[in-house]
């Protein structure tokens, strides 16, 4: 790759450009051809181009003169230019002519790759003031919002800021930039779509994807980042993927010895000493094996599940709901499906009750010790949120709010390159190590509905969804979110979606990432 091939001119090649300033630099400026040509037209006032006629022109209105390809020409214009030919055989000219043309290109290239760096990119606003009003007036009125899908739900998703209340997760202390080190080679692969095959970076943009961002780290440097449907300062909700930064916070007090998983819960909350969850343990209701006959349920209203989302506003509350989330969940009695430590049910309850954990141990509500404990910590670029529609208690189970990079941050913390974000190990080796080889597989076989056993997984653990046997660490979101962590290949890779419709006819984000990053860093290693 280069900026530069012999006394041509300048060739701009936006596959090579990110990868060429991110190495020289440690940014990029675009990644999309017809992006960083505008920027650089809106920049320096001209843009270069891949023929050669508009280099030359190009090189003619910056520098007064163009090379040419012509021996005598290119001696003329020496002499004209500094006073001196650079020999008399053509051969040696020509030779003469690519070194020094080359060394004025590369000072130029670094001048003009220095400004761009120092210049903020052009902020575009993510929804107008009528788009505003529009949206919020076609929300239901009649059931939860997060019921519609297309493109209310992908507005929904990016906007909850604007629409409920919140509360604050906070960074300190200087911004841990990532920098870029991007492979053309994650946007060229090749994936089968319902079209045929077609590139990685053609299919994110294309009508089988809903995903509105993507960022992905290698060795901590990104490597591909991509916001086809939403802009990279906005904050999406992650739904589940809220989940392993609750079980997170747990490992982190069980370092430091405040928590022991072998005990039961009641231990630390004695107010659940009279409920289903009493003499449970902490380690089974991380790892969603609880027995508890509450699982997950979005439509039944009347379902455990459901009564319990709307005392935290993620369900249809009216004056008949419960109305206090620790209330109810301390006089949960609606007996067990299984024993525990048997049979994987998922239940966002199961990590309401980790927080609440938290929140005990800790001494200060969940945001705060999410705070503490990670975000102020890992050199984030934004403060993040939960989604607290209901006396500003946080949606632990799925409310969090945040920039993709942030959510990469918190993901490095689990690799061999934290050190980019943090230079303490927030996340012990411990507990990679855990995540990695001390699931249970029989939880999945035995999972309460049927058996999800793969020979391509290994388990599920502390919150995470799967564990793949090339260690690929997974959580998933709700409606197209997902945080992938290999600790082994040393990466990272999150994205936002929505769903197309109510048939949920979009592409499913997971495999096909899997298949990209299998092909891609399977053979890198």
């Amino acid at each position: 790759m280069s900026w530069w091939t012999g006394v041509d001119g300048l060739r701009y090649s936006l596959q090579e450009t990110p990868l060429s300033l991110s190495c020289q630099f440690g940014f990029a400026p675009d990644r999309r051809a017809n992006d960083g040509v505008t920027n650089m037209r809106k920049r320096f006032g001209f843009a270069p181009d891949s023929h050669a006629n508009d280099r030359v022109t190009n090189t003619r209105k910056r520098f007064g003169f163009a090379p040419d390809r012509h021996a005598n020409d290119r001696v003329t214009n020496m002499r004209n230019r500094f006073g001196f030919a650079p020999d008399r055989h053509a051969n040696d000219r020509v030779t003469n002519m690519h070194k020094r043309f080359a060394h004025i290109a590369v000072l130029f290239v670094c001048i003009w790759t220095a400004s761009v760096s120092s210049a903020p990119s052009e902020f575009e606003s993510a929804s107008s003031v009528a788009e505003t009003r529009h949206q919020l007036s076609v929300l239901k009125k009649d059931d939860i919002w997060w019921v519609v899908n297309g493109r209310d739900m992908a507005w929904n998703f990016k906007n909850l800021h604007r629409m409920y209340a919140t509360v604050n997760v906070y960074r300190e202390g200087p911004v841990r930039e990532l920098t870029y080190s991007l492979m053309p080679e994650i946007s060229a692969f090749r994936v089968d779509t319902p079209n045929g095959p077609m590139g990685y970076l053609d299919f994110l943009d294309s009508e089988f994807s809903t995903t509105m961002g993507m960022v992905i780290l290698h060795k901590g440097k990104i490597v591909f980042e991509h916001y086809p449907r939403m802009q990279s300062y906005e904050k999406p909700i992650y739904w589940s993927v809220t989940k392993v930064f609750v079980s997170a916070l747990v490992a982190i007090l069980e370092d430091d010895d405040l928590i022991d998983v072998s005990a039961p819960i009641d231990r630390y909350i004695p107010e659940l000493k009279d409920s289903d969850f009493s003499g449970i343990r902490i380690r089974n209701i991380l790892d969603m094996a609880t027995g508890i006959d509450c699982p997950e349920e979005y439509e039944d209203k009347n379902s455990c599940y459901y009564r319990y989302s709307v005392t935290v506003g993620d369900g249809y509350w009216d004056e008949k709901s419960p109305d206090n989330p620790y209330t109810m969940i301390a006089k949960l009695k609606v007996g067990h499906h299984a024993p525990q430590g048997t049979s994987f049910s998922y239940s966002g309850v199961n990590t309401f009750v980790l927080a609440w954990l938290v929140e005990k141990v800790a001494g200060m509500p969940f945001q705060d010790a999410l705070s503490r404990y990670i975000w102020s910590r890992m050199g984030a670029e934004s403060d993040a949120a939960f989604l607290a529609p209901r006396f500003g208690v946080p949606i632990t189970h799925g409310g969090l709010l945040a920039r993709l990079r942030d959510v990469a941050r918190f993901g490095l913390l689990y690799t061999p390159s934290y050190k980019v974000v943090s230079d303490d190990k927030i996340i012990s080796n411990r507990h990679v190590e855990l995540i990695s080889n001390g699931g249970n597989p029989d939880l999945l076989a035995n999972a309460r509905y049927r058996s999800l056993a793969s020979d391509r997984v290994k388990h599920n653990v502390y919150q995470w969804d799967r564990v793949f046997t090339n260690n690929d660490f997974f959580k998933g979101g709700w409606a197209g979110q997902g945080l992938l962590v290999n600790p082994d290949r040393d990466l990272v890779a999150v994205y936002t979606g929505y769903f197309k419709d109510d048939a949920h006819s979009e592409t499913p984000p997971l495999s096909m990432l899997r298949k990209v990053l299998e092909g891609v860093f399977a053979k890198n290693l």
